[in-house]
């Protein structure tokens, strides 16, 4: 049984000190994430990133162990999400062979405590962010997924940084993980888990903030080129799409440009690379004519 948690250092002094930390891997934050970042850390506390999809909700969690030179362990969140998959199993098979093995026949009390035992444990992501010896930081990727039985599984991880299994005991961490939960808000969280979180928004960039996602990650783009990429991805979101384009999907369209040699955008140029930066056969016919109809 692990001893009390306790939280190590890191590159956590100061939000200035964060979100330049977050600059140098290239994810740029402004003063709100990165004040929750250094808020999470400090205080050990999880966080409950919320937002459209596409807006670098997962990319933070990774920037932040890049920033932190910590070991990120991803639980990817799906329908039918259970236990087994989220925290530990035993391994029956192996446990099956060694009851096979035994020459004799042993008491089931004698017998259970060796298959019930640390060489017969299977750990899955929870499990294996509370064990680590190492600075580890830990993301639950699309929490609202799972059904709410299953997002109950994460209460006492992420309130008493332990995990309870009944052969066992108790396996409490003995290096607390900074813990980022995702959602894309499809569906309502409990009471239970929001209360356990510090809670950060993220929304479409501003066009500022995304003109500097664009220069700071596409090599070689002229800071125009970036400009003019950003204010048309800026405008098309505010037309009634069924996917707007997500930072990542700027980014490739961004590369494309480069890519094919484009240094100013028109409303040709834009309309013909749109299958870059939409997905929707409706919604590049609509964006098309507007960028057209801008043009005119």
């Amino acid at each position: 049984m692990k001893g009390a948690g306790r939280l190590e250092g890191g590159t956590f002094g100061s939000i200035q000190e964060v979100r330049e930390g977050l600059g140098r891997v290239g994810y740029v934050a402004d003063e709100r994430i990165a004040g929750v970042v250094y808020l999470a850390r400090r205080l050990g506390k999880p966080v409950l990133v919320e937002g459209p999809a596409g807006t670098g909700k997962t990319q933070l969690a990774k920037s932040v162990a890049e920033m932190a030179e910590s070991r990120l362990i991803r639980l990817q969140c799906y329908e039918g999400l259970d236990e087994a998959k989220a925290l530990y199993e035993w391994d029956y098979r192996k446990q099956l062979l060694r009851i096979q093995a035994e020459p004799s026949a042993p008491s089931w009390r004698a017998l259970e405590a060796d298959i019930f035992s640390e060489d017969f444990l299977l750990t899955r992501p929870l499990l294996e962010a509370i064990r680590s010896d190492e600075p580890v930081v830990l993301l639950v990727d699309e929490i609202d997924r799972v059904e709410p039985e299953t997002e109950a599984l994460l209460l006492e991880v992420l309130s008493e940084y332990q995990v309870s299994i009944p052969e066992l005991g108790t396996i409490r961490a003995t290096r607390v993980p900074m813990v980022l939960l995702t959602s894309n808000n499809t569906r309502e969280l409990s009471e239970a888990l929001k209360r356990r979180c510090l809670y950060l928004h993220v929304d479409y960039p501003g066009l500022e903030r995304e003109r500097d996602i664009v220069l700071r990650r596409v090599p070689g783009i002229a800071e125009e080129l970036a400009d003019q990429v950003a204010r048309i991805v800026r405008s098309l979101r505010s037309l009634e799409l069924r996917k707007p384009p997500s930072v990542a999907e700027t980014l490739d369209w961004a590369r494309t440009l480069v890519i094919l040699g484009i240094e100013s955008v028109d409303a040709a140029s834009a309309a013909d690379t749109l299958h870059v930066l939409l997905k929707y056969r409706q919604d590049i016919e609509r964006a098309a004519k507007e960028l057209l109809a801008a043009d005119a």
